[in-house]
């Protein structure tokens, strides 16, 4: 990348100071992951180098995660759609996943992300939020740093897992 990262570039319109942050690293997730899943080879999006997750496992939990956290920050509940997602986590469907969807749906999920980052009111940060079925203890600020640093925890796991995987010679089926 030739260009600043994001949070070089200077504040984000309309996006409270004490949630830039989030939104920075959400951004330059969704551009490096865009770079780094360019031309990656479909037939390799379910290999498991190492018995480790694959770039779909992680193309999937990333967007995922960001929803379901998200939704969490708003007080809401997980639909059944947020629970079949969930379910389908590292596994193909049956028409098989190109990585220009998985990518363009992480892209989507950062803009939901964004939206509702423009929109939180910064009075309401540290307002209790509890999250799954347990309800364990959190805030809205605490949930939405941690869908960030999440995010750019399992994106650097997924460059990892991408350069390993084009680094080995193709399989002859």
């Amino acid at each position: 990348m030739s260009q600043k990262e994001v949070w070089q570039r200077g504040p984000l319109p309309d996006i409270t100071p004490l949630l830039q942050p989030v939104g920075h690293a959400l951004l330059q997730a969704r551009e490096e992951l865009h770079v780094y899943m360019n031309n990656f080879p479909a037939g390799l999006l379910w290999e498991r180098p190492a018995g480790m997750a694959s770039p779909g496992f992680h193309l999937q939990h990333l967007s995922g995660v960001l929803d379901r956290v998200f939704t969490y920050a708003r007080a809401e509940g997980l639909n059944d759609r947020q629970f079949e997602q969930l379910e389908e986590e590292g596994k193909d469907c049956k028409e098989g996943y190109t990585v220009e969807a998985l990518v363009n749906r992480f892209s989507m999920q950062v803009d939901m992300a964004m939206e509702q980052l423009r929109n939180t009111d910064p009075m309401i940060l540290t307002d209790y939020r509890g999250v799954g079925r347990a309800g364990l203890p959190s805030t809205v600020i605490g949930l939405l740093v941690h869908a960030a640093e999440h995010t750019m925890r399992h994106l650097g796991q997924l460059m990892v897992t991408a350069a390993v995987l084009r680094s080995q010679p193709i399989k002859k089926v």
